[in-house]
C-alpha cells in the first residue's frame, strides 16, 4: 500500500508479525492528515515497525500523531518501534521526550523477516 503526495508519501508492508510504515518526506501541518491515515489504516498486528530514516522533518503535528498512534497501538496490545531515524528527527524525539516511552531502534536490531508480504500501489 502506497499514499502519496508532492513532499511526502508512505508505503507499508507487512509480515504475519509486524508491519512496516515507511514514511518519506516531511511531517508537518501540510502532510500530518496523510500520515495520520496511513498510521490508522495500517492492519492490526503486534509490532508497528515505523521506520523514519527517509523523514526529512517531523513538526510537532508530527510528533501529536506518533503519540495518538502509539497510544492506540498501546490499548491494542501491540507495540511500536521507530527505526533508524535521521539524525535531525532523532532531535526532535529527544527534545519531546518521545524517546522514553517508544523504543528507537536500528533496523539491524530488528529480526529479519522469512517471507513479508509487500503490498504497493
Amino acid at each position: 500500500m502506497e499514499k502519496r503526495g508532492d513532499k511526502f508519501h508512505v508505503q507499508v508492508s507487512m509480515d504475519e508479525h509486524g508491519v512496516d510504515v515507511r514514511p518519506f518526506g516531511e511531517i508537518d501541518c501540510a502532510t500530518v492528515g496523510a500520515f495520520r491515515s496511513a498510521l490508522w489504516a495500517v492492519p492490526s498486528r503486534p509490532v508497528l515497525r515505523l521506520h523514519l530514516s527517509g523523514v526529512q522533518l517531523l513538526a510537532a503535528a508530527g510528533v501529536r500523531a506518533l503519540v495518538a498512534a502509539h497510544l492506540r497501538i498501546r490499548a491494542q496490545g501491540g507495540e511500536m518501534l521507530l527505526v533508524d531515524p535521521d539524525p535531525m528527527v532523532t532531535e526532535v524525539l529527544r527534545v519531546s521526550g518521545l524517546h522514553r516511552f517508544v523504543p528507537v531502534v536500528t533496523s539491524a536490531a530488528l529480526p529479519q523477516p522469512a517471507q513479508p508480504m509487500v503490498l504497493a500501489a
